[in-house]
């Protein structure tokens, strides 16, 4: 059971920081999560009332604020068309659109849940994150930082010229992936990432040219990642998923039987 001792809804983010430092204090997203926990929060930081949803075009790059939800992130035009529709493909299979009307791009960032699409997809974008007051880190740096008490308050997704596919491996219908992979070719670099290990996203970055054949790429990266077992997946069957998406991935956004 979740149980709630203090509410605020904070009106700015220096208030939202300074309660945020108080031992089990918690930022609240869109409550997914969250409230299916065993938890006792001692204040629960509303940050609706800061302005921080919406996409913003700022010419050569988006800045997505963290209470934007998941389904407008879905449905923008500018994000499916400088991205390849990439987006849309990693979020359309997560539970249903009523979930993703309430789950929001901070929640699902900030949480860095092993399960995540939504991080998968935004690694191989090369995305970073605004954290008050640390200021910007890369979304790389940001999924290998602990206990961070900063309050995340947009992503950044640089715009560049690519070619994008996202692959992910489900049980069941909108269940968790038991495997996600997105490749991303920009001009002078392949970006591939792999989530749902069940560990947090990691990515590899291999030169646009030269890298090898799908297959051969799927191999190394297979080798060199760390999965892990639970309900949804062994570990030899992740690596061997890890396998055939990403050679698939990569097979698309170079083309059917291409070579890197």
């Amino acid at each position: 059971m979740l149980t709630i001792d203090r509410y605020l809804r904070a009106s700015s983010l220096e208030e939202a920081y300074e309660a945020a430092q108080k031992k089990n204090s918690a930022v609240l997203g869109g409550m997914l999560w969250l409230r299916l926990s065993h938890r006792h929060v001692s204040t629960a930081i509303d940050l609706s009332a800061l302005g921080l949803c919406g996409v913003e075009d700022l010419g050569d790059r988006y800045r997505i604020g963290a209470y934007t939800t998941l389904r407008m992130l879905e449905t923008h035009e500018g994000l499916h068309r400088d991205f390849g529709g990439v987006i849309g493909d990693a979020l359309r299979d997560i539970v249903g659109v009523q979930f993703r009307n309430l789950a929001t791009v901070g929640g699902s960032v900030f949480g860095r849940f092993g399960f995540s699409d939504v991080v998968t997809v935004f690694l191989a974008l090369g995305a970073s994150v605004e954290l008050y007051p640390s200021g910007t880190v890369s979304l790389e740096t940001f999924c290998g930082m602990r206990g961070v008490k900063d309050i995340l308050t947009h992503v950044i997704l640089p715009k560049r010229q690519v070619r994008t596919a996202y692959r992910a491996m489900r049980n069941t219908a909108t269940d968790f992936p038991s495997l996600n992979v997105c490749a991303v070719l920009a001009e002078d670099a392949l970006t591939v990432t792999v989530g749902a290990r069940p560990l947090c996203a990691v990515a590899y970055r291999l030169p646009a040219a030269g890298a090898g054949t799908a297959e051969e790429i799927a191999e190394k990266i297979a080798k060199e990642t760390v999965f892990a077992s639970n309900s949804r997946a062994s570990e030899t069957y992740r690596r061997h998923l890890c396998r055939v998406l990403v050679a698939r991935a990569v097979d698309d956004v170079y083309g059917k039987g291409g070579e890197s």
